[in-house]
């Protein structure tokens, strides 16, 4: 028998940094194999593994640190690297090859520094304590939450990237929101004076103060908040916190203290590959600086760590020769694209501009003096150009004879450049530095599904903007290999869900069956089509899910008209409009909870669900609800949820419209509408937005003008900021512009597409969006209020139509022949109330105990 042989790893790496750059690196080389070299040490200041700072924003909308987390938990034990978190390096002790922790000393044979940057805080008096904020790290982001528990206005001093991100979540925590701008634009690296503009409109318009020009000399206490921001030019400012993000610096202390080669302006000083002065010493992402730069974005780090690995693994690797610094941002909700040579800077540029200040919107291109190459570009309001524009820029393709055609509006300017249009050096991925032809590789190698192509190369798994260029030329290699890319429903309807909309609307089609004779295949249809065909037509018509027609093509929830729970169980959502109840309802809900002994919950909603009924007691609880004036909820269907709304005028001190009753206008006017996928509305009665009306599919802000409408946004599992549809709209422009939107939306999303996802794949974004619902650029206003209005008129309760039917009622049995509940749910009682009983808990059940 041959014994096994284990490799003798015979270097020590240690890793400094377990950020974005450093995690990366580290991945690389589990990937290229160097971990059969190498034994690897990973040292990390922060307690948590490492997380997606890209999207550190989300922390604040409801995504816990596990959800930002990068890789997969247990990752490093199982490939044997040792990560100590919360060990901060105290030295480098160059001579004797070892690094200094609160551990104790660790030996190295190879050091890599991927330490980052820090916040620069200027030296202003008084910047200390609690004022002292800045906007960097998870525990930054919870000092932040903390503060702002107790504040009414906070202030971002910094108007670049991080600073907008900043205020940004000081509004998603309910304050009055400000930025300080030392430059006379904000976001002064990205933008020209124009671009400046143009963001600075938009922003303000969603309710952020912006002040440009202002240096803060000092701060001191306040008269009417905690702090006096005093300026330069005698002006003040007044706010309860204060959150710096004024720029970054190297975190090069390590490296200066060892003694490496320090550039001038900060960051360890770095070879093409990624080497210090110390031979043994390397440096990656923002510590670094290569040729004098310092690169503050994830994809040159990325760039590094890719390089170095391969570096160490001993393989063929690219030397590091700087990055593009192209970004795609969206900020507070607003598109913002800087692109190359975005300020023109290259001698003899051109620049074409495209300016609407209707819409503060603003694009320029820059071209090269002959006008044959794409230099640049800004865009501020629609980053629908983006992908295109990059395309010609990074890859050298000549621009259209009229270069200005590719910055005009679609109907007028030249069409997207298409996927054979790109070589194959085309850089799609920039974050993990994946080219057209890596997707063409694998197309070639038998990938079909779009998931696959992201695990296999990981593309649009960073940032993700570039998902829509992704899925573009992923297709378009698919159909040149004679692939065809299926848009069918499913093998029943060779029709897309909005094929499908059209003929059961122009044909008056009413049921699953006629719908499949006409333009289907097959005689009994599957788990896709009929819910997807269920939902259109009651969309289309609004006929009860509860008629005998229509329940076989609904799914568990909407056949019982709840959701069921993981222990077979069900819960229950009356409607409460508008979050709004009187003390005679909350009564009649603690009742029924307390004689069906349901777990109760308040949820995001502002509605309350009662957990843990069992099937034959729905309708018994739904007879006891309705009676006392409740209706379904929707809960349990793709439909109008809720529509949540804070105190308005008629309370709160800064209400500025009656929040509360155009929340119960709006919520029983659309309770019932069908969609493709669940709506959520909320309504602010100022903007302070204590409603969370920008992460809703439909977000309405009161102004003191009359409402701001949003739409297009998502709290889910990606995080969407809605964006801004029309301003200062009445009550009646507002109703209409919702009636357009919502039937729009309904007639041509895809099937289970929310409105985000929808949006995101509307060619020509969101001027296409306004043009369509405000100017009836289609001709189709009349025709979607119409509809509408047909559904609002046949709104019925789901409930109440299933109560007062015998034949219905019968299949809320858990037995046919029997009225008894399921004998195997079972319950423990926790914080006074039941919920289910894990699985380690049933065996501690009897198994003669008898259900309640």
């Amino acid at each position: 028998m041959n014994a096994i042989v284990t490799p003798i790893k015979s270097e020590i790496l240690v890793v400094i940094g377990n950020g974005m750059v450093g995690h990366h690196c580290v991945e690389q080389l589990i990937e290229r194999g160097a971990l059969a070299r190498y034994q690897v040490h990973v040292y990390g200041e922060e307690r948590q593994r490492a997380y997606d700072r890209v999207h550190l924003s989300e922390y604040f909308t409801g995504k816990d640190a596990g959800a930002l987390a990068l890789g997969e938990p247990g990752l490093h034990a199982r490939h044997g690297v040792h990560l100590h978190l919360g060990v901060p390096v105290l030295e480098i002790d160059r001579e004797r090859r070892e690094v200094v922790t609160a551990e104790g000393r660790q030996p190295y044979d190879r050091l890599v520094l991927a330490t980052g940057s820090y916040p620069f805080v200027p030296p202003i008096p008084g910047a200390e304590g609690r004022s002292r904020l800045v906007y960097r790290t998870l525990d930054d982001l919870d000092g932040i939450r903390e503060a702002a528990a107790c504040a009414r206005r906070g202030v971002v001093v910094g108007g670049g990237l991080l600073g907008l991100e900043a205020a940004n979540a000081l509004k998603s925590l309910g304050l009055e929101a400000h930025v300080v701008e030392f430059a006379p634009r904000l976001m002064p690296v990205q933008l020209d004076a124009d671009g400046g503009d143009a963001l600075r409109a938009r922003i303000e318009a969603l309710g952020v103060g912006v002040h440009l020009a202002r240096a803060t000399q000092e701060i001191v206490v306040g008269e009417e908040y905690a702090y006096r921001m005093r300026f330069n030019d005698g002006e003040f400012l007044e706010t309860d916190l204060i959150v710096f993000s004024a720029g970054i610096r190297p975190q090069d202390a390590l490296g200066r203290a060892a003694g490496l080669e320090i550039a001038p302006r900060g960051g360890v000083a770095i070879d093409n590959d990624c080497r210090t002065s110390d031979p043994a010493i390397f440096a990656i992402g923002e510590c670094a600086s290569w040729n004098g730069s310092v690169f503050g974005l994830v994809a040159p780090g990325y760039a590094m760590a890719r390089n170095l690995a391969a570096l160490l693994a001993g393989q063929p690797h690219e030397p590091f020769t700087g990055a593009d610094l192209s970004t795609k941002l969206k900020l507070l909700g607003v598109d913002v694209g800087s692109i190359g040579d975005a300020h023109a800077a290259t001698p003899g540029a051109r620049s074409y501009r495209f300016i609407d200040e209707a819409s503060a919107s603003y694009r320029r291109l820059v071209v090269s003096a002959d006008g044959k190459r794409v230099l640049g570009a800004v865009l501020v309001g629609d980053n629908s150009y983006y992908d295109t524009l990059l395309q010609y820029a990074q890859n050298g393709i000549e621009p259209p004879r009229d270069p200005s055609s590719l910055i005009l509006p679609r109907s007028e300017g030249a069409p997207a450049l298409g996927a054979d249009a790109l070589p194959a050096s085309a850089t799609l991925c920039s974050c993990h530095n994946v080219s057209k032809g890596a997707v063409c590789g694998a197309v070639d190698e038998g990938c079909t599904d779009l998931g696959e192509l992201k695990a296999r190369t990981k593309a649009a798994t960073g940032c993700g903007g570039c998902a829509a260029l992704l899925k573009q030329v992923f297709e378009h290699e698919l159909g040149a290999r004679g692939v065809a890319v299926d848009t069918s429903l499913c093998e029943h309807f060779a029709h897309t869900r909005q094929a499908l909309y059209a003929m059961v609307r122009v044909e008056g089609i009413r049921s699953f069956e006629e719908l499949l004779a006409r333009h289907g295949r097959g005689h009994t249809g599957c788990d896709i089509c009929k819910p997807a065909v269920g939902s259109i037509l009651a969309s289309c018509w609004n006929q009860s899910i509860t008629d005998p027609l229509l329940v076989p093509l609904q799914d568990t929830n909407d056949t019982f008209m709840a959701n069921m729970q993981k222990n077979g169980t069900y819960s229950i959502v009356p409607r409460i409009a508008g979050g709004e109840i009187t003390p005679d309802k909350l009564i009649v809900l603690g009742q029924v909870a307390k004689k069906y002994d349901l777990y109760t919950k308040i949820t995001g909603g502002q509605r309350i669900d009662l957990f843990g009924a069992q099937l034959h007691e729905l309708p018994d609880i739904w007879g006891e609800l309705i009676e006392a004036g409740f209706e379904t909820g929707h809960a349990y269907g793709k439909s109008l949820r809720t529509v949540k709304s804070c105190v308005g005028s008629t309370w709160c001190r800064y209400g500025v419209q009656d929040s509360v009753a155009m929340a119960l206008h709006l919520e029983n006017r659309y309770k019932g509408l069908r969609s493709p996928h669940k709506i959520k509305f909320a309504v602010s009665g100022c903007t302070r937005e204590c409603a969370e009306a920008q992460s809703k599919d439909v977000g309405v802000i009161a102004t003191d003008k009359g409402w701001n409408l949003y739409v297009c946004g998502n709290g889910g599992m990606r995080p969407r900021h809605a964006e801004l549809l029309a301003t200062d709209l009445d009550d009646e422009a507002l109703v209409r512009a919702i009636d357009r939107f919502l039937m729009f939306y309904v007639r041509t999303a895809d099937k289970l597409q929310r409105t985000s996802v929808w949006r995101e794949g509307l060619e020509g974004g969101l001027d296409y969006l306004k043009a369509v619902i405000l100017d009836d650029s289609l001709g189709l206003g009349a025709e979607l209020e119409a509809q509408m209005q047909q559904v609002i008129d046949r709104y019925e309760c789901e409930w109440a139509n299933a109560l007062k039917d015998p034949e219905k009622l019968k299949r809320f049995r858990t037995f046919v022949n029997d009225q008894r509940g399921d004998p195997d749910i079972h319950f423990v009682r926790e914080r006074g109330q039941r919920r289910p009983a894990t699985a380690s808990e049933l065996h501690l059940i009897p198994v003669t105990e008898e259900v309640n």
